[in-house]
């Protein structure tokens, strides 16, 4: 049996978006008073749902209007995307290549979806398979979202794999019993990353749409039958 559903993270996956999303936020909160490198914007804030982002912004931050820094980060995110928004490389060919069904599950909001995502054709790949946090109980890294994924398209989380660039999303593919693969865009600045996705969860990591394709037929096949103890051993290195 191969895999029967590919759900896709879309930012920093299907779409080059988390340089210019962060970079937005930090406009903001550099607005807002707060003292805080681009970098660690970067790195504490990419791949979390809003809410999350806001949790941070309050607790670990010290704001208190966290309405206004949205509002403007929106205002303000959408205009930069419309400017400078690209899909990630090679991946449009690579998703319409897929004889699988395939979804995307992202934990932004949809009317970010619809403004990111939404400029491209790859939009119409997924619709309208696509899942936002809003639509579950809690965001990635709970289950919620993937398991709603495959609850919609009426396949076994047994029988899906999960391609997320972010370790909180592979915990949550784990975590609703499916295989995860995790992604690192080959301009990532940030150093670690293959080893924190390996450390979440992920049983391949790859850099790029060509070792994700290498690996989506690796994988699928893997499913039909226990692997070999070589074959387990390959799975769980890094690409």
């Amino acid at each position: 049996m191969v895999a029967d559903l590919i759900i896709f993270d879309c930012d920093g996956v299907l779409i080059d978006s988390e340089p210019a999303s962060s970079h937005v936020l930090w406009q903001a909160l550099q607005g807002a008073g707060v003292s805080i490198s681009h970098a660690e914007v970067h790195r504490r804030f990419t791949g979390y749902s809003e809410s999350d982002a806001r949790r941070i912004c309050t607790d670990e931050l010290g704001l208190t209007d966290t309405d206004k820094l949205f509002a403007d980060c929106r205002d303000n995110l959408y205009g930069e995307f419309a400017r400078s928004l690209a899909p990630m490389a090679g991946m449009n060919a690579l998703v319409r290549s897929l004889p699988q069904r395939k979804c995307v599950a992202s934990n932004s909001t949809l009317e970010r979806l619809k403004n990111s995502l939404g400029l491209f054709d790859l939009w119409n790949a997924f619709d309208p398979h696509i899942y936002s946090a809003e639509m579950v109980a809690h965001p990635k890294p709970a289950p919620d979202l993937f398991l709603l994924c495959a609850h919609k398209l009426d396949v076994d989380p047994a029988h899906c794999i999960v391609v997320d660039d972010s370790p909180h999303g592979i915990r949550g593919a784990v975590s609703a019993g499916m295989r995860a693969i995790g992604f690192v865009d080959p301009a990532d600045p940030r150093a670690g990353r293959q080893a924190a996705l390996t450390d979440a969860g992920a049983i391949l990591v790859v850099t790029g749409a060509d070792e994700l394709a290498e690996a989506l037929g690796a994988v699928a096949p893997a499913l039909s039958c226990p692997p070999s103890p070589r074959d387990g051993a390959d799975l769980t290195m890094s690409a």
